[in-house]
């Protein structure tokens, strides 16, 4: 029996009209299929199979929570996901997704695994950004990601406070308009006039 054999879906032989799925992703799925972006997780995911007179028409309803490293901290943390997701599958000559949404299987297998697009379907429900809740990053990733952010010309260290001031108080107009970059300049003269 394969790793993935518990998620093949046999449409050949569905007498049914609507057949009731229920999976359960852990550990284990997420290590076996070895996507990149969900190593762990448990997710619970009911499919719903609707059988019509020309295709299949696949329900997905996810929710669960999956780990993800930190954005800041780099740390693990727990991500809530849910999502519905709508696949419709239909016999033809060989498998190929058309598109998004359609997928063709061999009607002489009759047999499609939902295993990838389940995990596809958490992957995407996953946001873009995703960062602990304010205080929970761990310190001392979130100590060095502050010393070396520099927000404002008096947090660095590398230069001297007075130097910087000498340097400055040195240079006329002249000289401190050839340093504004010539893209600016133009935008410069509409505020001046204005």
């Amino acid at each position: 029996m394969g790793k993935f054999d518990k998620y093949k879906i046999d449409l050949k032989g569905m007498t049914a009209d609507s057949l009731k799925y229920e999976f359960v992703l852990d550990n284990l799925f997420f290590a076996n299929i070895d996507g990149p972006e969900v190593q762990r997780g448990k997710v619970n995911v009911e499919l719903v199979v609707k059988k019509s007179s020309h295709a299949f028409d696949f329900h997905f309803q996810t929710d669960g929570m999956v780990y993800v490293p930190c954005d800041r901290c780099l740390d693990d943390m727990e991500q809530p996901i849910t999502s519905t997701d709508y696949l419709r599958v239909k016999f033809g000559e060989e498998y190929s997704e058309e598109d998004d949404n359609l997928v063709v299987i061999p009607e002489d297998e009759g047999v499609i695994n939902v295993a990838w697009f389940m995990y596809e379907f958490v992957a995407l429900a996953i946001p873009m950004k995703h960062v602990h809740a304010p205080g929970k990053c761990n310190k001392a990733m979130s100590s060095k990601l502050s010393k070396h952010l520099r927000t404002t010309p008096d947090e660095d260290d590398d230069f001297a406070e007075d130097d910087f001031e000498e340097e400055d108080s040195s240079m006329t107009d002249a000289e401190e308009e050839m340093k504004i970059d010539p893209r600016w300049a133009d935008l410069k003269k509409l505020l001046d006039n204005n």
